[in-house]
């Protein structure tokens, strides 16, 4: 069965300085291509609260992010990658995807709501953010 997901603005998020950059020169150039995804992941950048590097809080989803979600299909478990990265079979999802877009700079304890490519409106819970020792992240 499913639920009708009620409009909420969109939760305030927190990036680094570094992901900042990055993400807003990734989704400027990536505005042709994928106009949806992109146009979410700059308005995300646009409501963001910029933090100093070393001052992000532990718990924020941010490049390299292993985010466990719950959703109407149960918990799930995905790291947050850059495009070329992404493998959705092994779960590793781009940030230049609907869910990506929605995800970054996210807490743990958030309900995010996003659109898929398809048109369907879904909604999850961040349940908990944890770094992957081994990610490289600027």
């Amino acid at each position: 069965m499913q639920h009708a997901i009620k409009e909420r603005p969109p939760p305030k998020i927190v990036v680094s300085e570094a992901d900042y950059n990055r993400l807003t020169g990734l989704a400027e150039a990536a505005l042709e291509r994928l106009p949806d995804a992109a146009g979410s992941l700059l308005a995300g950048m646009d409501r963001a609260v910029i933090t100093k590097p070393g001052k992000l809080p532990a718990d924020v989803v941010r490049m390299g992010s292993l985010v466990t979600l719950e959703g109407h299909e149960g918990p799930q478990r995905i790291v947050l990658v850059y495009p070329a990265e992404a493998d959705i079979a092994a779960g590793r999802i781009s940030v230049l995807t609907p869910l990506g877009a929605a995800l970054i700079g996210t807490r743990a304890g958030q309900a995010i709501a996003w659109s898929t490519r398809d048109g369907r409106r879904l909604a999850a819970k961040v349940a908990a953010v944890e770094m992957l020792a081994d990610e490289r992240v600027p």
